[in-house]
């Protein structure tokens, strides 16, 4: 895998500042919403639009990088930043909406508000109309990632990556596997190994995922393109249940079980299985 980290931009849209990504290649843009702790220049999980020739449109969501929490904030304010983003790039319609995690909300916001301009939707791993996360979580959550606490935290993991990296990663899998986190850890390659240390030592929560913490959950109902869920019942981070809520409440959406040991749905054995699927759900 290639390194994660990409140099990002920002616009000066009338509805606030977004620091994004735009990946140009060909004529169809599939616009991806990262979830937690992540930003515009962290890629992660892209491989399979990248592959296919899609240009991927990266933002980064309120509080997160470069984009004040005060720019869309809610998600569906956030949609309508994502498409006045787009007018300003000149992307007049998109293949898809990606919704990674929390960013699940934010994908079903803006497809929902703007069915003319999203052709098909693409969850993986995503939080749905169900509560999330659960109150002991939360309350960490809030604790870790406070106005004083946040930057500590992630100066400590990246502490710990560089010095224990074996540490590190058994330590986080711990909130997104529902199995042994050494269990998980024995099943990486050396190159899922090192995209990890990576990624985990350049996340950053901002004052993102305190928003994320108090998102809306609303929209789903509203989703009339062709949906494609993808998650896995190993998943310690989003249950599986919240991808079984989107498929049956989203009226033409269609659920693919991943057999990943974690929320990392792209480091499962399966998952080339499943990309071409995606590639048929986008061509179809």
């Amino acid at each position: 895998m290639a390194t994660i980290a990409r140099p990002t931009t920002t616009a000066a849209l009338d509805l606030g500042t977004l620091e994004y990504r735009f990946d140009r290649r060909g004529g169809s843009t599939v616009v991806m919403f990262h979830g937690g702790h992540m930003h515009a220049g962290l890629a992660l999980g892209e491989e399979t639009f990248v592959d296919a020739g899609y240009s991927v449109l990266v933002p980064s969501r309120p509080g997160y990088g470069r984009t004040p929490l005060s720019t869309g904030t809610t998600t569906s304010g956030f949609a309508d930043v994502v498409r006045s983003l787009c007018d300003h790039l000149g992307i007049t319609r998109v293949a898809a909406v990606v919704g990674i995690s929390a960013g699940g909300r934010t994908a079903v916001a803006t497809a929902a508000r703007h069915p003319d301009f999203v052709e098909r939707v693409i969850l993986q791993s995503a939080v749905g109309p169900l509560p999330w996360p659960d109150k002991r979580t939360r309350l960490a959550a809030r604790l870790a990632f406070g106005p004083a606490t946040e930057r500590l935290t992630w100066s400590a993991v990246r502490a710990i990556m560089r010095t224990a990296p074996d540490i590190g990663l058994r330590m986080l899998f711990g909130d997104l596997t529902a199995l042994p986190a050494r269990q998980v850890m024995t099943a990486l390659s050396a190159e899922e190994r090192t995209m990890l240390i990576e990624l985990f030592s350049r996340m950053r929560s901002g004052h993102g995922f305190r928003n994320d913490l108090a998102a809306d959950r609303e929209g789903v109902d509203d989703v009339t393109q062709p949906t494609l869920v993808i998650a896995g019942r190993n998943d310690g981070s989003v249950p599986f249940a919240h991808a079984e809520r989107l498929a049956s409440t989203i009226k033409y959406g269609c659920l693919i079980e991943s057999n990943a040991d974690s929320h990392f749905i792209w480091l499962g054995h399966d998952w080339p299985a499943i990309s071409d699927k995606i590639c048929d759900f986008l061509a179809a």
